[in-house]
This record gives C-alpha cells, sequence and structure tokens, in this order.
C-alpha cells in the first residue's frame, strides 16, 4: 500500500470548507476525471470516474467524524482506495485541509493503466495537487459572493 499525503491552506471559514467537503453531487467540479457523484443511502455515494479514456463505476463509503472536521471514505469494490480529509482552523477566516490517500499502486495500474513506480506515483501526486486548488479556488469563490451579497 503507498500512501500520499497534501495539504492546502485556504482563504475561508472551516465551516465552509467543510459544507463543500459535505457536497458529493459536486465533487466533479473539483476532482479530475470524476464525471458523476451522486450520494445515495446514509454514507455511500456512486462515482463515475474516467482516466485516461477509461470509463467505470465506483462505490464509495464517507464516514463523517464531525467534530473533529474529519471525513474518512473507502472504496467498496475490486479498487481499494481509503483516505481522509481534516480541515484545521488557521484562524477565523483561513483553514488547511489536509489529505491522505493510501492506494495500491498495482490495483490502480490494473484498472486504469498508465505508468508504473515513480511515474505513477508523480502522476497522482499531480492530479491530487491540481484537485487541492480546485477545491481552494471553489471554496474561496463561495465566500467572496457570499460576502459581497449579505
Amino acid at each position: 500500500m503507498s500512501t500520499l499525503e497534501e495539504q492546502i491552506d485556504i482563504a475561508a471559514p472551516v465551516l465552509a470548507a467543510w459544507e463543500q467537503l459535505h457536497r458529493v453531487h459536486e465533487y466533479p467540479r473539483f476532482v479530475d476525471g470524476l464525471r458523476t457523484a451522486q450520494p445515495h443511502g446514509r454514507n455511500l455515494a456512486h462515482l463515475g470516474v474516467e482516466v485516461d479514456g477509461t470509463e467505470r463505476s465506483v462505490e464509495a463509503e464517507i464516514t463523517d467524524r464531525g467534530r473533529g472536521r474529519v471525513m474518512a471514505w473507502r472504496t467498496l469494490d475490486a479498487l481499494r482506495l481509503r483516505g481522509a480529509f481534516a480541515l484545521l482552523p488557521l484562524d477565523a477566516r483561513h483553514t488547511r485541509l489536509q489529505i491522505r490517500v493510501e492506494y495500491d499502486p498495482e490495483a490502480v495500474r490494473r484498472e486504469f493503466g498508465g505508468p508504473r513506480g515513480f511515474a505513477q506515483a508523480g502522476a497522482i501526486e499531480r492530479a491530487v495537487r491540481e484537485d487541492l486548488d480546485h477545491f481552494r479556488e471553489l471554496v474561496e469563490a463561495r465566500v467572496r459572493a457570499a460576502d459581497a451579497h449579505p
């Protein structure tokens, strides 16, 4: 199992970022390759994923740990991925989002193709970094829009 950890600071209150994480249906707005995300049941989501032209459906379980501002997730199919988002308030208007992803490199390559070894790890790291940047942009734009319309 390989582990990737990244973080990004967001110019938004922790509650704004936390609420955005709970808008599962909006995940395709900031997660590259995610075409659809539909929550169902108490804590499940059906995800339509496309990587290098290969499409597949993935079921995921999302576990909210509320007060600690930690949201854990894991896939429920053959592609075993798991991870967590943690939100840390830096001050009243700034938040640090930390993400941890655990994955089996060979299973990812088997399901979606692509490079092996360091090249694959680098590609996954770049994708996660870009997704975090898109998430930050989305949350910050929402906060600016809300501040402009009191």
